[in-house]
C-alpha cells in the first residue's frame, strides 16, 4: 500500500525549509510551522507560517472526497415554499 507524501518548501536566501507530511500528520505540520515561527533563532517568520499553513489547508480541500449528497441549505428552502 502506497501512502502519498506532501512536500512543502520555503527558500529564504541560503536557508531552506522543507516539510514532508502525509494527510494524517497535517495538524502536526501546522503546529510545527507555529513552533518555527516562534523560535527567534530561525529566520522563519509568522508571515511564512501563515502563507505555508494556508497552502496546507488549500491543498487538503483540493484532494478531499466530494460529498455524495447535495443537501439543500436552510436558505434554499425559501425557494420551495
Amino acid at each position: 500500500m502506497s501512502q502519498d507524501i506532501n512536500v512543502l518548501a520555503l527558500v529564504k536566501g541560503a536557508e531552506r525549509y522543507v516539510f514532508l507530511y502525509d494527510d494524517a500528520s497535517r495538524a502536526e505540520t501546522l503546529r510545527t510551522l507555529g513552533r518555527y515561527a516562534s523560535n527567534p533563532e530561525l529566520s522563519f517568520t509568522w508571515y511564512d507560517a501563515a502563507v505555508l499553513s494556508q497552502r496546507i489547508r488549500h491543498d487538503s480541500h483540493k484532494f478531499a472526497p466530494a460529498s455524495r449528497f447535495e443537501l439543500p441549505l436552510p436558505s434554499d428552502m425559501d425557494e420551495y415554499c
